[in-house]
C-alpha cells in the first residue's frame, strides 16, 4: 500500500511547522549565537543527514545546545571552541551515518579496496603466467 495524498500532506506541512519552530527559537539567540548556528545550520545543511527528520532533530538539539549557552553567559567560542569544523563534525557523529557524505565517504572506500582485491588477482595471474613460461615472478 502507497502513501496517501494525506500523509503526504501531514508530512509536508508538520516539516514546515517544525522548521519555522526552530527558526523562531533561533532568531530570539544573541546576535553571537545566532551568527554561530546559522554557519553551523548551513554547514549540517551541505554534509549532515539526508534524511530531513534526522537533520531536524540535529538542528532542533543546536538551538537547546546554544539558547542553553546564551542563558548560561557562555560564549560562542567556549561552546565551538578553536575549530569550528571539528566541532560540527563531532556534532553530527553523535547523530550516526545518515549522512550523504558518509555514504560517498563509504562507496569511495569500497571501490578502492574492490579495486585492490582486483590489482591483487591481476598480479597473482601474471605471476603464474611468468612462472608457467619458465621465468621469475619477482
Amino acid at each position: 500500500m502507497g502513501i496517501s495524498i494525506s500523509d503526504i500532506t501531514t508530512k509536508l506541512i508538520g516539516d514546515k511547522k517544525r522548521w519555522r519552530a526552530y527558526k523562531a527559537r533561533t532568531a530570539t539567540l544573541p546576535t553571537s549565537h545566532r551568527t554561530a548556528v546559522d554557519g553551523i545550520e548551513r554547514y549540517l545543511m551541505y554534509t549532515g543527514p539526508s534524511d530531513g527528520d534526522q537533520l531536524m532533530r540535529m538542528l532542533d538539539d543546536l538551538a537547546d545546545l546554544f539558547e542553553q549557552s546564551a542563558a548560561d553567559g557562555t560564549s560562542v567560542r567556549t561552546v565551538v571552541g578553536d575549530d569550528p569544523i571539528a566541532f560540527a563534525e563531532d556534532f553530527k557523529a553523535n547523530y550516526g551515518l545518515g549522512s550523504w557524505l558518509s555514504k560517498e565517504q563509504q562507496r569511495l572506500v569500497d571501490a578502492i579496496a574492490q579495486a585492490d582485491e582486483t590489482d591483487a588477482d591481476h598480479t597473482d595471474h601474471t605471476d603464474d603466467d611468468e612462472t608457467a613460461r619458465g621465468g621469475d615472478p619477482a
